[in-house]
């Protein structure tokens, strides 16, 4: 396999990086004392100057970002790390918060200091119990060892750093509604404006970040923004930690420079497609972004390239699925999830996700109707754009564009009664 570019990732595979000992044996806080060296306004430009933009998903530059906050708020200002990592097909929070603690750590009090933060937050999905530990248990090595609380490292400086566990609920990925969460009320999200720049966590102005972004910032300020801009693309700069999974015989955290081309990660990191098939459709950045299908195979791996064919590099979760795959059965699963995991508040959501489950149940299963493609396509635009939060749009964008990349299949469901694809279909295309 050919060998990846770490940045966030450096240090991983080396024993007891975990540990405040090893961490700091390999480099580990130094950022943070040279960060605390500066004044706050000028690690803000350091982290702008690097093009660092949200892992996360939505990929807004992050020092434009800090600069957003409210200025002269009589509230304190928060800073919260959104690790509620539940996007299906991601999973390199978790392996960073397992991993490598201390880096996330370090990332966030780098981020307080220079926002401004006494006060900063890591809500953590309920169901990542390690990272958990891993985390918390790193927090308590840091005030220990004087790098969090108070007068860190004899500077004067004080910041808390607050661990959150959330109880499992998809929602509460949508900053408004993880603001919800930690206030203990329930994950609703909010409507903005307000914004949680202006007002967020308790009505104080509130910068929220994903853990890989945070994690990425002890290593600009170690290494400085313009070495860090200097990988990637003009306009996505940095890496990227790319999950992949699917039909890949080795799925996986790869950490590499943004704009390289989804074959390459398939191929020279992920090992190919199982049994030697051929690629159907990817989802590029976990199962909220629209489908693509192999034609976009050589696309560099960047917000731009991503976005003009047709998807969104997202969270980066790329999902393989290979030539068996019948796509409204995988669609099928998606949709059930976000049926599952609308928190119900608003109405085209909490109804529109069950009807387009019941309606996709209905082809799946050989009960589908020549209307069934025309009216999905309906219910999905009632939902998309209509809703508190993306968790709509999310739910719509696997309909939206399979049924566009693959309209015979969904024809071949309401024709037949039966899946396109797959050994089922071919013993009963044979046998006819």
């Amino acid at each position: 396999m050919a060998e990846q570019m770490r940045v966030v990732t450096k240090d991983i595979e080396i024993p007891g990086i975990d540990t405040l000992a090893v961490y700091q044996a390999h480099g580990g806080y130094a950022a943070l004392r040279k960060a605390l060296a500066m004044e706050p306004v000028a690690v803000m430009e350091e982290v702008k100057i690097s093009g660092l933009r949200g892992r996360g998903g939505a990929g807004f530059p992050t020092g434009m970002k800090w600069s957003f906050l409210a200025k002269g708020s009589s509230k304190p200002t928060y800073l919260a790390c959104n690790a509620d990592e539940s996007e299906p097909g991601t999973f390199k929070d978790r392996m960073i918060m397992e991993r490598l603690p201390h880096r996330l750590v370090e990332g966030v009090l780098i981020s307080a200091y220079a926002t401004g933060t006494k006060t900063a937050f890591i809500y953590i999905r309920g169901e990542l119990k390690q990272a958990a530990r891993q985390v918390g248990r790193a927090i308590q090595e840091a005030y220990d060892a004087g790098l969090a609380g108070k007068n860190i490292m004899g500077t004067g400086i004080d910041i808390d750093i607050i661990l959150h566990r959330g109880a499992g609920a998809y929602i509460c990925g949508e900053e408004t509604a993880l603001m919800e969460s930690l206030e203990g009320k329930r994950g609703y999200p909010r409507l903005k404006p307000p914004f949680p720049a202006a007002a967020g966590i308790y009505g104080g102005p509130t910068v929220i970040n994903n853990c890989e972004t945070l994690s990425t910032v002890p290593l600009i300020l170690a290494n400085g923004g313009a070495w860090y801009a200097g990988i990637g693309t003009e306009k996505s700069k940095g890496t990227r930690i790319f999950c992949v999974s699917g039909h890949v015989n080795k799925p996986g955290n790869y950490e590499l420079p943004m704009g390289t081309p989804l074959r390459t990660i398939i191929d020279d990191y992920a090992g190919g497609v199982l049994g030697g098939k051929r690629v159907k459709a990817i989802i590029p950045g976990g199962s909220s972004t629209p489908m693509l299908d192999a034609s976009k195979l050589d696309i560099p791996m960047d917000y731009e390239s991503v976005a003009a064919a047709g998807s969104m590099l997202g969270a980066a979760g790329v999902i393989v699925l290979d030539e068996d795959t019948c796509i409204v059965g995988a669609v099928l699963r998606m949709t059930e999830f976000y049926r599952d995991e609308s928190c119900g508040k608003c109405t085209p959501c909490r109804e529109g996700t069950y009807w387009l489950v019941e309606l996709l149940e209905r082809l799946e299963h050989g009960g589908g109707r020549g209307s069934d493609i025309a009216l999905l396509r309906d219910i999905c635009d009632n939902i998309s754009g209509k809703s508190f939060c993306p968790l709509g749009d999310a739910a719509t964008s696997s309909i939206i564009s399979s049924i566009k990349l693959f309209a015979d299949e969904y024809l071949y469901h309401v024709t037949q009664g039966r899946c396109l694809v797959g050994e089922g279909a071919r013993q009963a295309i044979a046998a006819h």
